[in-house]
């Protein structure tokens, strides 16, 4: 990172910039964000609102890909689980997910 780019953010940071979650589309860095204008700490980009609209779409993800997720993050738990009790409770939920799913795709 430049001295310069270093310096802007820093400033924009001081004056009421936020950090921003989504990352640089451009290098994958850090971003701060002033006035609707952000800047990438790392490569000094400011990304076109074009570029950034395409980027945030895959972000809003579809609510089956987000209970498939969900329900891989159960297997996992199951998995691990020892308690048969606990077991039972997590296998419904799994079962719950997968007709929650089914129903969703059709």
């Amino acid at each position: 990172m430049s001295e310069e780019i270093k310096k802007k953010a820093i400033e924009m940071l001081l004056s009421g910039a936020t950090l921003l979650s989504e990352p640089c589309p451009y290098c994958k860095g850090v971003r701060v964000m002033k006035d609707g204008d952000a800047l990438c700490v790392g490569c000094g980009k400011s990304p076109d609102k074009e570029l950034e609209k395409k980027n945030k779409e895959p972000q809003n993800e579809s609510p089956v890909k987000k209970l498939e997720e969900k329900l891989q993050n159960m297997t996992d738990e199951l998995s691990k689980e020892k308690d048969p009790e606990r077991q039972e409770i997590i296998l419904k939920s799994i079962n719950l997910l997968i007709d929650t799913i089914s129903k969703l795709k059709k």
